[in-house]
């Protein structure tokens, strides 16, 4: 452990020099060395690489192939859903397919979970889930006369930084519920659900659980064959750096994809698919999810970027981002608490992921100030939270360190509120 205090920027510096993972960071485009990009857990930062990867798919592949690229391209949301698997997620092969958007695989796999559970008509998630997940549930719910359960967790008292436990789930659980779904970590407070524990509680009462990992993939170590987990989602252009709008992935552990049926039967997931026939057969394999033709650029972006946290190693960098979200918190402690903050995140290491959330009544205009006046991008999330992340391989800990010191002198000096807000409805 390190002697140097915490106040001291050297304690950011000489964990720096004692990182592993540092070298990564020249690997991505970083324009103004001066800012702090503390907002990966939202859109992660550009790869060098990804660069020269799609340059080299226009030039040597699309230009001089056009359709005959095909030949090679038709299946690649394969092999680059086993990536995503074995890099982060603890998948083996034939599990994972890099496709379509979070929100459509979540529809996906939320209808084929109440078809494979015919006569159950109780879904489950919670309160603090993110909205296009409840969302998609309401709706489906109104139209197939289900009964949704929504746990509040948000209300104080209810759950501790909104995280669902086994004690608070059973008692919503019967041999009604078709499925369950939740989320990894949580978007706003970043708690992190116990994978196993809860996936195992629902299968007892031989229901399915649907996770959301959108806010965990490329920041924890996950296991999910290890864990037993059935079905689950996620996007890839947070702490995965694929980039907006990059595609996204599902999971469908190979215990259950013959029992499962998706709602929209592509043609991609036709077993003949070049025969045209005019009934679906289902491939037997993870094709058999797949609705159309995959983004090549979208799967070379992933490639580059899951390349790079597969070399990198999972679990080092979920060391990484328990080293600094506890840095994080010992700064609020000592800078951030009498100033009006509110930790709204786990001290405990296991039950967070790569960002932590602070409650403050001011929180919209400070985290508009912080990059308006102070070059530090953080994100804010309704009603009152600031959300900070360390990216582990494209954010130092000494960005880290600056970026709260220069959150605590924006608002011990009230500067922050002189901000103007610009109307942007991105936050």
């Amino acid at each position: 452990m390190s002697e140097i205090p915490l106040t001291d920027r050297a304690y950011a510096l000489d964990l720096d020099n004692k990182d592993p993972l540092r070298h990564y960071k020249s690997q991505f485009v970083v324009t103004d060395p001066e800012m702090c990009y503390l907002d990966g857990n939202s859109l992660g930062r550009l790869p060098k690489k990804t660069i020269e990867s799609i340059n080299k798919f226009m030039i040597d592949e699309w230009g001089p192939e056009v359709v005959e690229g095909w030949s090679h391209w038709v299946d690649e949301a394969q092999p680059t859903g086993d990536l995503i698997g074995r890099s982060t997620l603890g998948a083996a092969a034939g599990q994972v397919l890099a496709c379509d958007t979070t929100s459509v695989n979540f529809y996906q796999l939320v209808g084929a979970a109440l078809r494979a559970r015919p006569g159950r008509k109780t879904i489950i998630i919670d309160a603090a889930n993110f909205p296009t997940d409840r969302y998609i549930l309401q709706g489906l719910a109104d139209r197939m006369g289900l009964k949704l359960i929504i746990i509040d967790n948000e209300t104080p008292g209810t759950a501790e930084y909104e995280r669902i436990t086994p004690e608070i789930l059973e008692p919503y659980l019967s041999e009604d519920v078709a499925f369950v779904t939740f989320e990894v970590i949580q978007y706003r407070s970043g708690a992190r659900s116990d994978i196993k524990a809860i996936t195992d509680l629902v299968r007892k009462y031989g229901a399915l659980t649907i996770w959301d990992a959108s806010h965990a993939v490329g920041a924890i170590e996950m296991n999910f064959d290890d864990n037993g987990v059935d079905l689950a989602v996620g996007c890839t252009y947070k702490y995965g750096n694929s980039g907006p709008g990059s595609p996204a992935w599902m999971y469908i552990s190979k215990r259950i994809q013959n029992e499962l049926q998706v709602p929209i039967q592509g043609w991609f997931a036709q077993a003949d698919q070049f025969e045209m026939g005019p009934t679906f057969e289902k491939s037997q394999d993870i094709r058999g999810f797949q609705i159309a033709s995959p983004s090549l650029m979208g799967l070379r972006c992933i490639q580059s970027a899951f390349g790079m946290i597969e070399e990198a190693g999972i679990e080092a960098i979920a060391h990484k981002c328990a080293v600094g979200t506890t840095m994080m918190i010992g700064l609020y402690d000592l800078w951030l608490k009498d100033l009006g903050f509110t930790l709204n995140t786990s001290r405990e290491p296991s039950h967070r992921g790569g960002h932590i959330s602070l409650i403050h009544p001011d929180a919209k205009q400070i985290s508009v100030a912080l990059r308006k006046f102070a070059n530090v991008i953080p994100d804010y999330r309704v009603p009152n939270s600031v959300r900070l992340a360390i990216s582990p391989l494209a954010t130092s800990y000494t960005e880290v360190w600056d970026g709260f010191q220069r959150l605590r002198d924006l608002v011990s000096t009230g500067q922050y509120k002189k901000i103007e807000m610009d109307g942007n409805r991105v936050t």
